[in-house]
């Protein structure tokens, strides 16, 4: 079963150096790493440090967090070499698909994306 609580989210074990990943960029606030299970041919997961579960548990506080978020995904999809496009896509809560409890965004890229998406 999923845990909202950081000391059980692998993505928080990523940020301290616990699990492996090909994180692609870091600074002091983000860390973006490719996707252990890929969606498309580039598949990258943008998230804050700060454990955030989910953007329903988002406040005030977390908006500087959630820009930069946005903006370096732009800049990341420029260094993969994503002319045509790309996707964004953020799920909050199980029924909306998704699995781990630490705010995330998808960049996905490097195929062409279908609409409605699920």
């Amino acid at each position: 079963m999923d845990s909202h609580k950081k000391e059980d989210c692998i993505f928080c074990k990523v940020i301290e150096g616990k699990m492996n990943a090909d994180i692609v960029f870091e600074n002091d606030s983000i860390i973006a790493f490719r996707d252990m299970n890929p969606q498309a041919p580039v598949h990258i997961l943008i998230i804050p440090k700060k454990h955030i579960p989910m953007v329903s548990e988002c406040d005030n506080s977390d908006a500087g967090i959630l820009g930069e978020i946005f903006i370096r995904a732009k800049e990341i999809a420029a260094e993969q070499d994503l002319p045509e496009g790309y996707r964004l896509v953020l799920n909050n809560g199980k029924s909306a698909g998704q699995e781990i409890f630490h705010l995330h965004v998808h960049l996905l890229g490097g195929r062409r994306m279908t609409w409605p998406p699920g």
